[in-house]
């Protein structure tokens, strides 16, 4: 089945194959594994050894930014949140249910996110500490330019979470080059092609040194993963990891460096993704986003007017031939999710599209403008 989804993701048969045993976290082999992918990681991220931590967590993407806001946000702090779509809702979520004050920034949602907008909201407002930011907001398809919206909140001396769930490995991002950035946060899965199941977030050692038992919550908590693999290693969890997931990221990390790293990557991506773009078009359909704001993770299409369609019956229609897309949209209208990622070519894109012919074929539809 190809996943043409932002993930989970298509994987390679070698990574699947890597889950297809059993591992025990305590031993020495898979201690060195784990080692080894926090250091590679730290790497990709442009994080400095002594001054940069890769910091593992069990679960999704939504886990690791929970944890950093508990973690790097004081109590006390407020938070800055661009509105950039349904990820920057959850941001917000996850802030304030953790306690935390939120103001946020409009954004419209066929536009990025202005970083002279941003340093504006910083300076008139003192009470607020961190900017938080989604680097790739699937639920419009717009990347934002993180790096530059962290230099805007550097300006105003002011620090930033970076949510890069559904950018890091493709996106650039060299945090090393950013001090003003706390932590960036991702997963094993989306653009390094993984497995889900394991998060992961870079962070400043001296920002962790400081948010030593602020986070209120023991699983969640950074400064004590970090701490905890001081005292007993890198290759150590504090909790029993995903370990398949962890031994399949290993081997998708192999294929990410072969591949030619986050370059290659995101020209493997944005040929996806152009592929995409460009065939729903030929279809008689409409993407959402200009080309000019269309980013390479994501492409969200609008629905079709005609009455005949329906997206559950498309997604069936589609999974009988061999190709499965979200039977959800989180646009403000009607539309379907395009994934760009994954170990899939701009071949398997092409597959998929003549799918897409024939599914309409199959539901009759005949007006294929937006609604």
């Amino acid at each position: 089945m190809l996943l043409l989804i932002p993930g989970p993701v298509t994987t390679h048969p070698s990574v699947r194959a890597a889950a297809a045993q059993d591992y025990a976290p305590w031993d020495l082999s898979f201690r060195e594994m784990l080692t080894q992918i926090r250091e590679r990681v730290l790497a990709i991220a442009g994080g400095r050894p002594g001054e940069h931590a890769a910091l593992p967590l069990q679960g999704c993407g939504h886990f690791a930014m929970e944890a950093v806001i508990r973690t790097f946000v004081a109590p006390s702090g407020t938070i800055l949140v661009p509105l950039t779509g349904q990820y920057a809702d959850r941001l917000i979520r996850l802030a304030t249910e953790a306690g935390r004050q939120v103001v946020t920034l409009p954004v419209s949602p066929t536009e990025r996110v202005d970083p002279g907008a941003v340093q504006a909201a910083l300076a008139a407002d003192p009470s607020i500490s961190h900017l938080a930011i989604v680097y790739s907001e699937t639920a419009t398809g717009i990347v934002h330019d993180a790096p530059a919206l962290a230099e805007a909140a550097g300006r105003e001396g002011r620090r930033v979470l970076i949510d890069a769930v559904s950018a890091f490995g493709a996106m650039p991002l060299d945090i090393g080059r950013l001090p003003m950035v706390d932590s960036v946060s991702f997963t094993s899965n989306k653009c390094l092609d993984g497995l889900p199941g394991m998060a992961l977030t870079v962070a400043r050692v001296d920002r962790l040194d400081a948010a030593t038992g602020r986070a209120a919550s023991w699983s969640l908590d950074l400064a004590d993963v970090y701490h905890h693999g001081e005292q007993w290693g890198l290759g150590s969890h504090r909790f029993t990891p995903t370990a398949q997931a962890v031994a399949a990221f290993a081997i998708a990390l192999d294929r990410f460096e072969a591949e030619g790293g986050q370059p290659a990557r995101l020209a493997r991506y944005t040929a996806n993704m152009r592929v995409i773009y460009d065939g729903v078009l030929t279809l008689g359909l409409q993407p959402c986003l200009p080309r000019t704001m269309q980013g390479p993770i994501v492409v969200n299409v609008a629905a079709p007017a005609d009455p005949a369609w329906n997206l559950q019956t498309f997604v069936d229609q589609l999974k009988a031939r061999g190709v499965l897309i979200s039977n959800f949209y989180n646009t403000p209208e009607p539309s379907l999710r395009l994934g760009c990622i994954g170990a899939i070519t701009p071949d398997d894109v092409h597959d998929a599209l003549r799918a897409f012919a024939e599914a309409m074929r199959a539901l009759g539809l005949r007006n294929r403008r937006a609604a």
